[in-house]
Order: structure tokens, then sequence, then C-alpha cells
């Protein structure tokens, strides 16, 4: 049986923070809506599931992040993940010039956790926390011209 990765969801504080930040690393906004009614009670299994919604494309199209802000009920503070903690904690994307995508990452106050690492003369990369706390990592292939 085919399967193929439909998105990766992530629940955020502010939306349109985590959309600028997202969008200014070069995806792109595929859709927007508020969701709410028994269907969302279901899939999520969150009585009175109420949010707000984004899905950001990147620009190969193969992948999407989903965004959500909950409206109802309250959204749940966390510490955020350290890159050691089981679970799901980053998201990670290859870009052309990492120093660029450190450029912007940095015009919205997100800053590499330690610095940018070289792996064997192939790849430069480096985590960063993003909008939310979330960890994002961001690679260059340097083999790519």
């Amino acid at each position: 049986m085919p399967i193929t990765l439909e998105n990766v969801g992530i629940a955020v504080r502010d939306i349109e923070e985590a959309i600028a930040f997202f969008t200014d690393l070069g995806l792109t906004v595929a859709g927007r809506d508020t969701i709410s009614g028994p269907w969302a009670d279901t899939a999520v299994g969150l009585d009175g599931n109420h949010a707000k919604i984004a899905v950001l494309q990147t620009p190969d199209g193969h992948g999407q992040l989903e965004l959500f802000e909950y409206i109802h009920p309250d959204a749940l503070e966390t510490e955020p993940a350290l890159p050691n903690e089981i679970g799901m904690h980053r998201v990670a994307f290859q870009v052309d010039d990492i120093d660029a995508s450190l450029a912007i990452a940095a015009r919205h106050g997100c800053l590499p956790l330690r610095g940018v690492a070289t792996y064997e003369d192939v790849y430069k990369l480096t985590y960063l926390r993003g909008p939310s706390g979330i960890l994002v990592m961001l690679a260059q292939d340097l083999r790519r011209g």
C-alpha cells in the first residue's frame, strides 16, 4: 500500500508570527482557514476544537507545514523540546544559502542554538529556535554548486 507524507502539523502561539517567519524563509501559503465543529472534534479528539490553520508549501512542492493556533480549548504552554528529548521536536529544511537564511531568521529574533557546523565538507547545518520555540534545522548541501 503506497503512503505519502501529507504535512507536518505544528501548534503555535501566534499564527501570523509563524507564517511571517516561514514565508520569509521561502515557503508560500497554500491555504488558510478556521476550523471547528463536530468533524474537527472527532478528527482531533478535542471537544470544542476551534483553531486557525495555515498550510505552507515548500518551493519544490514536496513538503508542507500545517500551522495551527488554538482558539479553543486554550493552548497549553510547554517548555520547548531539547534536541535529545524523545518525540517529535524539529522541522528541517535544505537551503541554498545558509548565511542568507540565518539573516532572515535573525530578523525574526531567531538565532542558532550554538553556531553553524560543517559536516565532512558535505553540509553546513544549524539548529535554531523559531516562533513558539519550534526547533528548526537549516542545512546547506555544499556539494551543490
